[in-house]
Formats: C-alpha cells, structure tokens, sequence
C-alpha cells in the first residue's frame, strides 16, 4: 500500500468524512458514483447540471478526503469510491442513499436520457 493511501486511510475519521459528505453536492456526486459504481466528469456535471469546475473541485476535495479514486482513460476521467473504504462510511452511504432515494431517481433518469456518454472499455462487475 503507498504511503499516500496509508495516510488517507489514518485521517479518515468521522469529523473528515462529515465535512466531506457536508456538502450537497459532494453528498449526491457520492451517492451517483456508488450507484453506478464509476461516472466521468461529463456524465456528472449533466447529471447535477452544475458547470465541469463546480464538479471538478468537488470531486478533488471527495479523493483528497481519501473517499473516491480516479483512473484515466484516454481522454476520460473516470471516479469511483475509494475500495478500502470502512463499512461505517459504506453505512453512512446507504442511509444517505435511503434519504435522498427520490432526488437519487430523478437524477439517475437523467444520466441515462445522457447522450453521447462515453463507452467503459471494461465491463462493470
């Protein structure tokens, strides 16, 4: 493991993460991302409707936290949660997605309306 992932693993604690999930639209980039399991940035700022900085900024501060990584591919940036989450953030997660369960809908009806998203090379397990 680096030493990078060590120490994000260190400073996960509760006061990190809820600052992390404070914000709205930190909160439902996480729970769109654990539902599809990976976004793009493209696919996130349709999705919220909100500019690619906006999203961007967010999705540095949610990695920075250690709660997401990033991979790219080609000229896609794709995020997904971080695997070596604890099960107490992964519960924090599913009573959030519970809460916001009709928002959650309504934002996922538009992901999949998205045209032009951009093709996963690997097929989702």
């Amino acid at each position: 493991m680096s030493t990078r992932v060590e120490n994000l693993l260190l400073s996960l604690d509760a006061v990190r993460v809820f600052k992390c999930l404070g914000d709205e639209t930190r909160l439902l980039l996480m729970l769109l991302i654990r539902h599809e399991r990976e976004l793009c940035v493209c696919e996130m700022t349709h999705t919220l409707d909100d500019s690619q900085p906006k999203v961007s900024r967010h999705l540095a501060q949610l990695r920075n936290c250690g709660l997401l990584n990033d991979r790219r591919d080609g000229q896609w940036v794709y995020y997904g949660l971080a695997p070596t989450l604890p099960e107490w953030v992964i519960a924090i997660l599913d009573a959030a997605t519970v809460a916001e369960a009709a928002r959650l809908a309504a934002l996922q009806e538009r992901l999949t309306a998205m045209g032009n998203r951009p093709e996963r090379q690997l097929e989702m397990c």
